[in-house]
């Protein structure tokens, strides 16, 4: 165990690597099979029921995080002779849960489509590739109204994508990571308020809440280190942050709107609903398609600060865990004098 915290730091440096180059893959990404399990689960367990839900999600989730402890427990297996593969093996697990977890590459990838669409004009392409970031209904929107939405979608999924997901490495590794993104699609899947899934999701909401709660607050603070206007963003984190209706979404699209000196929020279509949100960073002019690039290197900012914050953290915690454990037997070596 001694080493532990050193190879999922080598483990994360590597999967954060491996999501720049590669991103997700169009078939067959993990995070998808994850979703056809859950859905299957979810059609022989709905009703419209919060008991149902919650069992929905804990049997999903759950399942999901007891398989990767299994997994983990595997690759270390036992006997000093195979300790350098096992430690190749514990690095090469982290890498790929990283990997396969994070989302950073493939959000900056669609922001920009949506984007390079809306420069050239084509609101059709726009419209198309919207869905693939948010779930708003992109026929209600027109074209400064999608880049608001794409300068909103890159800074929660920022949160959601990529910081949470580090955070929850950093604090449990890859059962962490595996818990923390099967809360998170869970949530996607049957956390809206629709007639269907607005008691069975409700579980899977809640626990969404409770898991981003530390990676958002994260990512609003690396925002506020990282973006072009400091002073803006963190008070607009501190004005607006929490009239947001997400407990999570509120402070990291607030600090976005502030360091990036745009207005974000108000009325949109949501999932054949339309709900009119709060205003964030209000004074501010609305977001303009340049605005979308401008958030993508934001988020890029923020993910690699993320990087170094969590695993800077989790090297400490080795390091504190490794003195204390000496610490005794320096006392007693001296005793012994």
């Amino acid at each position: 165990m001694r080493g532990e915290h050193a190879t999922y730091a080598c483990g994360a440096v590597l999967g954060f690597l491996g999501d720049l180059i590669a991103a997700d893959p169009r078939r067959g990404h993990p995070v998808a099979a994850f979703g056809r399990a859950a859905g299957a689960v979810e059609r022989r367990l709905w009703r419209d029921h919060r008991g149902y839900g919650a069992a929905h999600a804990v049997l999903c989730a759950g399942g999901a995080a007891v398989g990767a402890a299994a997994l983990q427990r595997a690759v270390r297996g036992s006997g000093p002779a195979s300790a350098p593969l096992r430690t190749s093996a514990r690095i090469a697990l982290t890498a790929a849960t990283v990997w396969a977890v994070l989302g950073g590459t493939s959000l900056g990838r669609e922001a920009r489509a949506v984007g390079g669409a809306l420069t050239a004009g084509d609101l059709d392409v726009a419209r198309e590739r919207l869905p693939h970031l948010c779930g708003r209904d992109p026929q209600a929107l027109d074209g400064p109204q999608m880049a608001r939405a794409v300068v909103e979608s890159v800074a929660e999924n920022t949160s959601d994508a990529v910081v949470g997901a580090l955070v929850w490495g950093a604090l449990g590794g890859v059962p962490g990571l595996v818990a923390f993104r099967a809360v998170n699609t869970l949530d996607a899947m049957v956390g809206h308020k629709s007639p269907r899934y607005r008691r069975f999701g409700w579980a899977s909401a809640r626990l969404d809440d409770v898991a981003g709660w530390p990676g958002s607050r994260l990512t609003a603070a690396l925002t506020v280190l990282a973006g072009p206007g400091r002073r803006g963003a963190l008070r607009a984190w501190r004005a607006d942050g929490g009239a947001h209706p997400s407990p999570n979404a509120g402070p990291v699209e607030a600090s976005f709107a502030g360091a990036l000196g745009i207005r974000l929020g108000g009325t949109l279509a949501y999932g054949g609903r339309v709900e009119h949100r709060p205003v964030l960073n209000g004074g501010a002019p609305p977001p303009g398609v340049p605005d979308i690039e401008r958030a993508v290197r934001l988020s890029q900012r923020v993910s690699v600060l993320a990087l170094a914050t969590t695993v800077a953290g989790r090297l400490a915690v080795g390091a504190a865990l490794r003195a204390a454990h000496r610490e005794p037997g320096s006392r007693q070596m001296r005793r012994t004098r």
